[in-house]
């Protein structure tokens, strides 16, 4: 019988990320994510008792794209979700690929002491978490 090592969030999650400010535009969030090859941006705490919000490329396919709105007329803190559903650095990746089907996400802050880490999504848990444990392919 193979042993499974543990793969855990902060083994694959990508610790580079864009953070904004939720006044900014959706233009600028466009801009932000084209100068950093990204798909995700989240949206800063506006103080301590805040959350942090997130866009996904979905999101502004469905709330810009689609109804016909200009991004340069649209803040972020509009089109956000929030409060982001945040995962531990800690978790083991099957359970984080659990979480996501189980409330239909695509991608999480890594939060630990209420700071963002970085982020987790499907393509860190499948392309990279899951080929390193090649125990289970």
């Amino acid at each position: 019988m193979n042993k499974r090592r543990t793969i855990r969030v902060r083994d694959v999650m990508k610790s580079d990320f864009i953070m904004m400010e939720g006044i900014n535009t959706v233009k600028e969030g466009i801009n932000a994510l084209l100068r950093e090859d990204a798909h995700t941006l989240l949206i800063k705490k506006r103080n301590e008792d805040d959350e942090f919000g997130i866009i996904v490329l979905a999101d502004i396919a469905k709330k810009i794209l689609a109804v016909d709105k200009a991004p340069d007329r649209v803040n972020l803190y509009e089109i956000m979700s929030k409060p982001a559903l945040g995962v531990s650095p800690d978790l083991d990746i099957r359970y984080c690929a659990r979480l996501f089907y189980r409330f239909g996400l695509s991608t999480a802050p890594v939060i630990e002491n209420n700071e963002v880490l970085g982020v987790i999504t499907y393509n860190e848990i499948v392309l990279h978490g899951l080929l390193e444990n090649d125990a289970g392919l």
